[in-house]
């Protein structure tokens, strides 16, 4: 099953990582202040993130 893992990193600030069913992190985040910060943005992944689009950035544009 997929998660999110809520912690503190050494600094103190909130972060999480996104785990697959296999325990492998796929995604680490930034780091918050607040706790909530952190809860906010794994709920707007939740929310919005179904319809992401992929944009390969190490595609060369030809001419």
């Amino acid at each position: 099953m997929y998660k999110f893992e809520v912690y503190k990193d050494k600094k103190g600030e909130f972060r999480f990582r996104f785990k697959a069913s296999n325990g492998e992190t796929m995604f680490l985040s930034e780091g918050y202040k607040a706790k909530a910060s952190a809860l906010s943005a794994i709920e707007s992944i939740k929310k919005n993130a179904p319809g992401a689009s992929t944009v390969d950035e190490t595609a060369t544009a030809t001419a």
